[in-house]
């Protein structure tokens, strides 16, 4: 439902005020960027962006309340999965050849 790729998403949308904007940005096409869009509307309770099609007002895209509240709950559980993990993350390094020497 939300992963780090549509997180930035999200925050760039806010950033920019455009999906077509925030996706150039992430060297994504509009149409993928438009489907991500499209997804989370659909997965959460409410639209996480709305958006206006261009024309004399240029169009654009916000950012929703909800779209806020997906991204605040969702950057607090990276927080918490990095502090939590951090012990497994450097054993895990630790177990890693050395890369020093070519082999």
């Amino acid at each position: 439902m939300i992963g780090p790729g549509k997180a930035e998403l999200l925050e760039r949308i806010d950033d920019t005020g455009s999906i077509a904007a925030a996706g150039r940005e992430m060297g994504m096409s509009y149409k993928r960027a438009w489907m991500l869009v499209e997804t989370m509307n659909d997965m959460f309770r409410d639209p996480v962006v709305v958006s206006s099609r261009g024309g004399a007002t240029g169009g654009g895209a916000t950012v929703t309340d909800m779209g806020f509240a997906v991204l605040k709950e969702y950057r607090a559980l990276e927080r918490l999965t990095r502090n939590s993990g951090k012990p497994h993350v450097q054993k895990l390094q630790s177990l890693l050849t050395d890369m020093s020497e070519e082999k």
